[in-house]
């Protein structure tokens, strides 16, 4: 039975406005799982099923976004979880999830509790990366200066574009000295420094959990600056030995759960 328009508007309303689980346990727990080496980050790429989903009525579409919500607030005391949108910006999917978790069957659990909802029966999985974070490898061997620089706040404000990144090193590069490889990575860091005021980085090391060697997530509200921050990383001689950048990139629009929801019950 179809609803009445006032119905279903009340409907949306309840369902963007609800909360499903303590808004202080998730926040803390989130705060834990971004700022502690350890932890499992993983990306996972969704595309919507545009033709069946544009079949389904306003009212259906209510019900289904509800079960996404609830996928996701139920899972939020365990894991963080971001979201992007890519449509319209990307060829690699529509929706971007961003995970993390002290464990990575946490992510498992979640992404197959998402699969299995009814808004996740309307998703087509494109690709999923994992990676770990860890404590910085050549940062400790830095200059005092430059480790300040690191250190600088970035400037206030939202930076609404995220990119995602893989990259995997030759086999040179793990064959060089550590030594060798310090001086590299401190060149590679001082052509950074720019552009750490607006592009926010973080990294995940991905050897032996998926194809790449890392994954580099960035933030910015500036794309030009980012753009700059790419060619002035391929002129340094670390780049010398990178044989993959991409493939895919992933370029999208951050977005709260409440946003995404709004979007896609239109």
């Amino acid at each position: 039975m179809m609803l009445r328009p006032a119905v279903t508007v009340l409907m949306l309303i309840w369902l963007i406005g609800g909360h499903w689980v303590s808004n202080a346990q998730a926040k803390a727990d989130r705060e834990k799982l971004l700022s502690e080496p350890g932890v499992y980050g993983t990306f996972a790429v969704f595309a919507l099923n545009n033709e069946e989903w544009a079949k389904q009525d306003p009212a259906t579409r209510i019900v289904r976004l509800t079960s996404l919500k609830g996928v996701v607030e139920q899972h939020r005391e365990h894991v963080a979880i971001d979201l992007y949108l890519l449509r319209g910006l990307s060829d690699q999917g529509d929706l971007l999830f961003r995970i993390h978790a002290a464990e990575l069957r946490e992510t498992q659990e979640f992404l197959l509790d998402l699969k299995s909802s009814q808004f996740g029966k309307h998703l087509k999985t494109v690709g999923i990366m994992h990676g770990l974070t860890k404590q910085p490898n050549y940062v400790p061997g830095f200059p005092d200066q430059m480790k300040a620089d690191l250190e600088t706040i970035s400037e206030p404000g939202q930076k609404p574009y995220a990119i995602v990144i893989p990259i995997r090193k030759s086999a040179e590069w793990w064959g060089l000295d550590q030594e060798k490889r310090a001086a590299m990575m401190q060149e590679h860091t001082a052509a950074t420094l720019p552009y750490v005021k607006t592009v926010k980085r973080k990294l995940y090391h991905s050897s032996g959990l998926d194809d790449p060697d890392f994954i580099t997530y960035f933030e910015t509200s500036r794309l030009e600056d980012f753009h700059s921050l790419v060619l002035s990383l391929e002129k340094v001689q670390e780049f010398r030995y990178v044989r993959r950048f991409g493939h895919p990139i992933i370029l999208g629009t951050v977005k709260s759960l409440d946003e995404i929801v709004e979007l896609l019950a239109q």
